[in-house]
């Protein structure tokens, strides 16, 4: 039980961190860029991409011509000389501006990641600077192992990628802070 309410006390404080962090610190969006012209833009998307929600890698080399060394090289002097985009699409839109689903699932997130966290150190069963260092290494351990990779290989803006760093790493930090107060506290009550 005092894991379960660790998890939901960190998930609380990560949301509460997330919400600032976007909202009031605009860490979520460092590195992201507006068009210049955004209806161009779009069009081109839907008569280049077709109707096929996806992520797209521009330009593209189709894998089943991966051993074709012509394909290959026609695609390598194409990827030099062309611009380059990472794009999610969604061929319908959705009213970004309606967040009650985003907000749901982002507080789910958030807590299953505290819960998931939590679990970690309560097996830990050491003082509270040390399970505070077991979130920071998780939230670093998360950034290298998902993020890092974005940048190097889909060449996220470096700013973004930091961004989420300071974000993740100051957000498990608090969250951090307040399970392995909840555990220690927990803790002290069984012993006694």
């Amino acid at each position: 039980m005092r894991v379960l309410i660790a998890g939901l006390i960190g998930g609380i404080v990560m949301f509460i961190w997330g919400v600032t962090a976007h909202m009031a610190l605009g860490l979520g969006s460092v590195g992201l860029k507006l068009p210049v012209n955004e209806n161009v833009a779009l069009s081109g998307l839907q008569e280049g991409l077709g109707g096929q929600a996806g992520v797209y890698l521009l330009p593209s080399l189709d894998p089943k011509k991966m051993h074709d060394p012509a394909e290959v090289t026609a695609y390598s002097v194409k990827a030099i000389r062309s611009p380059y985009a990472w794009v999610v699409y969604q061929p319908r839109g959705t009213d970004m501006m309606q967040m009650g689903p985003q907000i749901g699932r982002q507080w789910a997130s958030d807590t299953l990641s505290a819960l998931a966290l939590a679990f970690v150190m309560g097996l830990a069963g050491l003082g509270f600077r040390r399970r505070l260092a077991i979130a920071a290494a998780a939230a670093v351990f998360a950034w290298l192992g998902t993020l890092l990779p974005f940048w190097n290989w889909y060449r996220f803006p470096l700013d973004f990628t930091l961004a989420a760093l300071a974000e993740q790493l100051i957000g498990w930090l608090l969250a951090g802070a307040a399970m392995a107060w909840w555990l220690g506290r927990s803790e002290r009550k069984l012993a006694r």
